[in-house]
């Protein structure tokens, strides 16, 4: 296997050669170099990882589709950044979160590849997590409206009693977060059987951690997704830890798409820091899934950088989570771990990629930047001046009225 010293030079010495009108072709050596690097790269490095070559679907994209992507990354981090700030410094503020920085080209390419525009029956639906401000954001859901979710403000997206274990936003096909662990890919095949019913092509995507293999709902998602050939992706999000404990407590696999192969299901590894090996791995199994052709399973190997649930162990204005928490009552990833990580953040190497396609400079990169940190402090503002919701408001949406009418199938 190539030298990764040397895989980083090619890479750098590609770059500086080709001219920076060929797009396609300096994307399609960029990610070829890349999945050359293979699975045993270290963390350190900046290569991306992943199990061998994939296609290259990234170089079709648009400058504007590939900025859009590096703007949805910063969103969601930035976000992320600000309200773990504020858990910290404001005392009257209620919000809380289990944080998705560090996992955010995750959500950003599989989200890319899906139909998030139009009418409700024809959008592609998203299942969250119990971590879900992420993939929210990359689905489209209004960043003003889910701060004040979470915030419990009446005109939250919600209304305020949702807040972040229970997001929802139908209007955009994000289906809703996971207050429990597991049952969300039994409802995203529900819906997968839905749409095959209808003839519709839409497809069913849900978000996993890597707790959920060892639950039953993971397999028994995965075994009817396979019999009746559903439009269903399972994104298994490693992160290696559920809650405090490493998967392999849980899980005999390295590699947990294994038992999604035992299915007979395609099955994939990718890097879960690069943003561009994520939309290619979710593009091919979106295509899969309008053609008829089935479930697939996506195994992204990524690490977040916050503790489990809250704030412990961050200090404000820093990124991440390296003190003590007093939450981990089991064994904890040692900080040596989490810093390792950080040095292939996905911010980074989204940004430093689109520098070397040519597709924009630094100056660009930082303005967005700029751009995205106003955005985000004026959504925690305008949150902030909501009205509260009320105890009685918790009766809303409680009782049905009216009579439902009798549906028959078949």
């Amino acid at each position: 296997m190539a030298d990764v010293n040397e895989l980083q030079e090619t890479k750098s010495t590609a770059a500086a050669t080709a001219p920076v009108t060929a797009h396609v072709t300096s994307r399609r050596g960029f990610l070829q170099i890349a999945a050359l690097a293979g699975a045993s790269v270290s963390l350190a490095s900046k290569v991306a990882r992943a199990n061998g070559e994939i296609g290259f679907w990234s170089k079709d994209l648009s400058d504007d589709q590939l900025v859009q992507m590096y703007r949805t990354i910063l969103r969601i981090r930035w976000h992320e950044r600000t309200m773990a700030d504020k858990m910290l410094t404001d005392s009257n503020y209620r919000g809380y979160n289990h944080f998705y920085a560090g996992q955010e080209a995750v959500a950003t390419g599989v989200c890319a590849a899906l139909r998030n525009d139009g009418p409700f029956d024809q959008i592609d639906l998203a299942y969250s997590t119990h971590r879900p401000t992420g993939h929210a954001l990359a689905k489209g859901v209004d960043m003003k409206l889910m701060c004040a979710e979470n915030d419990f403000r009446a005109t939250g997206l919600n209304g305020g009693f949702g807040a972040e274990m229970h997001l929802c936003d139908p209007s955009v096909g994000f289906i809703g977060a996971d207050g429990m662990i597991g049952p969300g890919p039994v409802i995203a095949s529900g819906s997968a059987f839905a749409f095959r019913a209808r003839g519709s092509d839409q497809v069913a995507v849900v978000f996993g951690g890597d707790g959920t293999y060892a639950t039953p709902h993971f397999h028994s998602a995965l075994n009817n997704a396979k019999l009746l050939d559903l439009p269903f992706i399972y994104v298994l999000e490693n992160n290696l830890y559920h809650q405090y404990a490493h998967y392999s407590y849980s899980c005999p696999h390295k590699d947990i798409a294994d038992a999604a192969r035992a299915y007979g299901i395609p099955a994939t590894v990718v890097d879960g820091q690069d943003v561009f090996q994520v939309y290619n791995a979710a593009k091919e199994a979106v295509d899969r899934a309008r053609s008829g052709g089935g479930p697939t399973f996506i195994e992204a190997k990524t690490y977040r950088y916050y503790n489990h649930w809250g704030a412990p162990g961050a200090v404000a204005g820093e990124l991440g989570a390296f003190g003590y928490d007093p939450l981990a009552i089991s064994s904890f990833r040692p900080e040596r771990e989490v810093r390792s990580w950080m040095q292939r953040d996905p911010v980074d190497i989204c940004r430093d990629t689109l520098v070397d396609w040519g597709v924009m400079d630094m100056a660009t990169a930082e303005q967005i930047e700029s751009d995205v940190r106003t955005e985000v402090d004026e959504a925690f503002a305008w949150a902030a001046e909501q009205p509260l919701c009320t105890p009685e408001d918790g009766l809303k949406h409680v009782f049905a009225t009216g009579e439902v009418p009798v549906r028959q199938f078949g």
